[in-house]
């Protein structure tokens, strides 16, 4: 052990004595999305934050008329953070440059490094003096994306007669076109059609199949007149703590142990993403008078259902449905049949009311949502208090305060289950250096709520009790150390877990930025809960519950040579113990970039070595504009990707991606339709983005 920690130190203190000149500024998405997701985890929305950092970094926020809802939504300054700015420019008035940015008492390196390039001071332009002058003016994109898996997957080897009701009834191209015009603070207007690998892009009513396989558009026009907010087509929305809209993607816990137990009031947003659920179709409309702000919104989409006749029905006609599959793929007669089978309806709205100050805000929200056909999940040990039925009403009331370095927030609702779901936090600052937060929550096990993503150990608020503790140190400038605990328990069953639980988590982060050349992150992360264990006695089948112990450890050191090339060192390490029995795994990345005035290489190496599939590692890679993966490894093999970005045009930008994981454990890769007949994946992508205007 004492070997692999010196090994460890030396080779982090080599690759540290490179940094030299001072390099331009970039926005660095890859270092933002590991800042905030040391960890990376499947369950976890990412595309939503990547999109949306997509956006800020397309469209930076205007440092001087940016509201602190705005600035806290990055997830990358906290709440008093945030304050600061404000309090700062009603004080010494506009900013001039951002380097004043600098002299904020509550910011520090780190938090420029990741906050500067989603700011701007440029101001917005002359309103236009209609809509179509605003859509010549805005800033208007296309981007065709095509990817491809080359080695055959099992699911495309049956064709024709051969067919079986697994099969891909599509090739193995994976299209998208997005188009989007935007003008700060005055409209968005876009689309975006794709069709996933294995799906046939064909015409088809009688199946719901359009050419592409999913289909979104989106209008949205701001401070109309006395309109705040006008939206027509996909939109989400956001507002109070999320137990009721929670729109996109919520931080949950991750490395910013401040930031991420507050979720902001951002209102009516466009969809924009291309995941096929958690967004309304239809109108959405938000108006101001005075302190009180008011949103309606009304919605009808259609949704995937597994269809079922119940069998205790007199008529057996009657159809119902078991599940609402969630995963957006129709690519076999299997998956096809579950496509668009329910139309879910909606209507809902907000009211809120924020005093001049802005010191505090009271608000209400609720939601009615309607099936056209009623839900009945199969029974199982776990799912006794899922929702059941049709029709779905929840309601909440929300507030925030600030008081000097303290801001409180709190949101509690109810839905027509009778069941309700409270989260109450606070988050502030003891001194310059010193950061806290506190976040309890209960969510009793009846309570449902479609929309909502609130702070939470599981993935949806419900069945769950915890309370979380998270505080920040900055001894100085150039290091900063994060870290939280987190307790909570399970009151009924679970999934995997057919006994009420308990668990602990706990996270500690090691950030440290000696100039603006080099930067190292030192982590490590520890959970503990239970889990079935299956044991056959008797031939029948028990269920014992063990303690599952999974530690998590990450070193990452970047380094920016010049302005022209930079490498980043990775280090991966996970243990899992099962009671008694430990299993490791490891993976070690080393990537290189260099660029030059109209193009970029990045090419990236890596080895891991797992024992099971518990022990799996998440990695975030590099990947071309729009496209976002945070692919698995587990087994023993390499992994290696080189992403080419050239604008070979000033409105053409072209951006290629080669990526191939290698294994050395297996004959085959994956499962079922997906298994691929060898041991080695190739990936490709190919994205062209051209600027109209």
């Amino acid at each position: 052990m004492k070997k692999i920690i010196t090994v460890l130190v030396f080779w982090l203190l080599c690759h540290a004595l490179y940094a030299q000149d001072k390099p331009v500024r970039i926005p660095d998405i890859q270092n933002v999305m590991e800042h905030l997701y040391p960890f990376q985890e499947e369950e976890l929305e990412y595309e939503s934050l990547y999109e949306q950092l997509l956006e800020l970094y397309q469209k930076p926020l205007e440092i001087n008329t940016v509201t602190i809802e705005e600035l806290i939504a990055t997830h990358l300054l906290t709440p008093v953070q945030a304050q600061t700015l404000l309090e700062y420019r009603e004080t010494i008035g506009p900013f001039i440059s951002t380097y004043e940015l600098q002299s904020l008492p509550t910011w520090d390196r780190l938090t420029l490094q990741l906050i500067l390039p989603f700011l701007t001071l440029e101001t917005q332009r002359l309103t236009p003096t209609s809509f179509l002058e605003g859509l010549k003016e805005g800033t208007s994109n296309v981007l065709m994306r095509h990817r491809k898996t080359w080695q055959l997957r099992e699911g495309f080897r049956f064709k024709d007669a051969t067919a079986t009701s697994t099969s891909y009834l599509g090739g193995p191209h994976e299209w998208a076109i997005r188009y989007r015009n935007q003008y700060p603070k005055e409209h968005s207007l876009g689309f975006m059609l794709e069709k996933d690998a294995g799906e046939a892009g064909i015409w088809d009513p009688k199946t719901n199949r359009y050419g592409f396989n999913f289909a979104s558009f989106h209008w949205v026009r701001y401070n109309f007149k006395k309109w705040k907010t006008l939206t027509l087509g996909d939109y989400q929305a956001s507002f109070g703590q999320g137990l009721v809209f929670g729109a996109g993607f919520s931080l949950g816990k991750g490395a910013e142990s401040i930031t991420s137990v507050r979720r902001s009031s951002r209102g009516l947003l466009p969809y924009t993403a291309s995941q096929e659920q958690g967004f309304f179709r239809g109108l959405g409309v938000s108006r101001s008078w005075r302190n009180w702000h008011c949103s309606l919104l009304l919605s009808s989409v259609s949704k995937d259902g597994r269809l079922t006749n119940p069998m205790d029905s007199l008529d057996l006609n009657a159809p119902q449905i078991s599940s609402l599959p969630m995963s957006g793929l129709h690519r076999t007669p299997i998956e096809l049949s579950v496509k668009n089978q329910v139309r879910e309806s909606n209507v809902g709205g907000n009211i809120h009311f924020q005093p001049s100050t802005a010191k505090w805000t009271l608000g209400v929200n609720g939601l009615v949502t309607q099936l056209s056909l009623p839900l009945h999940p199969s029974p199982t040990r776990y799912n006794t208090f899922d929702f059941s039925g049709n029709k779905n009403k929840v309601a909440s009331m929300y507030f925030n305060y600030s008081w000097k370095n303290f801001m409180f927030f709190g949101e509690t609702a109810r839905s027509s289950s009778a069941g309700t779901g409270s989260v109450i936090g606070a988050i502030g600052s003891l001194s310059k250096s010193i950061d806290l937060s506190l976040a309890w929550r209960k969510y009793a096990r009846n309570f449902h709520s479609f929309y909502a993503t609130a702070f939470s150990e599981s993935t949806q608020p419900s069945n769950e009790q915890g309370l979380y503790l998270g505080f920040q140190l900055k001894p100085s400038n150039n290091l900063k150390f994060n870290a939280y605990f987190d307790f909570f328990s399970f009151p009924w069953l679970k999934f995997r877990v057919y006994a009420p639980s308990k668990g602990q988590e706990w996270l500690a982060r090691w950030s440290y930025q000696p100039n603006k050349n080099t930067r190292a992150t030192l982590q490590f992360k520890q959970e503990k809960k239970l889990r079935n264990w299956n044991e056959e006695e008797e031939n029948n089948r028990t269920y014992q519950l063990k303690n599952i112990l999974k530690s998590q450890a990450h070193a990452s050191l970047t380094v920016d040579l010049s302005t022209k090339f930079s490498f980043r060192s990775q280090l991966f390490w996970n243990g899992v113990k099962i009671e008694h029995d430990p299993s490791r795994g490891w993976m070690l990345v080393q990537a290189f970039s260099y660029k030059q005035s109209n193009w970029k290489i990045t090419t990236s190496f890596g080895l891991f070595d797992t024992e099971s599939f518990d022990n799996r590692i998440y990695a975030y890679e590099q990947n071309a504009f729009g496209t976002f993966a945070i692919p698995a490894f587990s087994g023993v093999g390499s992994r290696q990707y080189i992403l080419v970005h050239c604008q070979i045009h000033p409105k053409l930008t072209v951006y290629v991606r080669w990526a191939q994981t290698f294994y050395a454990d297996r004959a085959s890769i994956s499962s079922g339709t997906q298994t691929i007949q060898g041991p080695k994946q190739t990936d490709t992508v190919l994205v062209l983005r051209y600027a109209l205007h």
